[in-house]
């Protein structure tokens, strides 16, 4: 029989990742075999500065905070064997970006899938997430498409201003 402080920690376990899971705009799951320490390292360290949480959690317990946010049942699917977690709090795309390219990269390991804003994503559907322009680039689209009218009106302005002045000063 268990022990009364396991099942306790256990559950604070499965609490703090539930939590994590519902802050998190994006959950990629990750197959890191084949990596080095080395190379680990340096995944974390990019991770980290981009403002995603990298880490390697026992499955049963991601499973039982899935389960407990009301996770689809298709996250189970992905939690075999080893996995590690990438959460991107502020960014959904990020951390799919940031994994699609070290697998490029290094040829070794594989995304699993997913959890994108509560809806369960295979790898595939990661990898499409991983191509699309991060949040920063769609804003800055956006704001050039917006700005293009604006600033060809002004030189249009610009234009019938000089030819005026032009035109007064003969």
């Amino acid at each position: 029989m268990a022990n009364a402080k396991i099942i306790e920690i256990k559950a604070q376990h499965v609490a703090e990742v539930s939590s994590k899971i519902a802050k998190a705009q994006s959950v990629i799951l990750f197959d890191y075999r084949g990596l080095t320490v080395g190379q680990v390292t340096e995944l974390r360290n990019e991770m980290r500065k981009a403002g995603i949480e990298y880490i390697v959690l026992k499955n049963s317990i991601v499973e039982r905070a899935a389960k407990q946010d009301g996770i689809d049942e298709r996250i189970h699917d992905f939690l075999k064997g080893p996995t590690a977690y990438a959460f991107g709090y502020d960014d959904a795309v990020a951390p799919a970006k940031i994994l699609k390219d070290t697998i490029k990269k290094l040829k070794k390991c594989e995304l699993k899938g997913g959890i994108v804003n509560g809806k369960v994503f295979n790898a595939e559907e990661v990898n499409t997430l991983a191509d699309l322009p991060s949040r920063e680039q769609l804003i800055a689209r956006l704001l050039g498409s917006m700005m293009s009218p604006i600033s060809g009106l002004a030189v249009a302005l610009d234009q019938i201003a000089k030819k005026r002045s032009e035109g007064a000063a003969e």
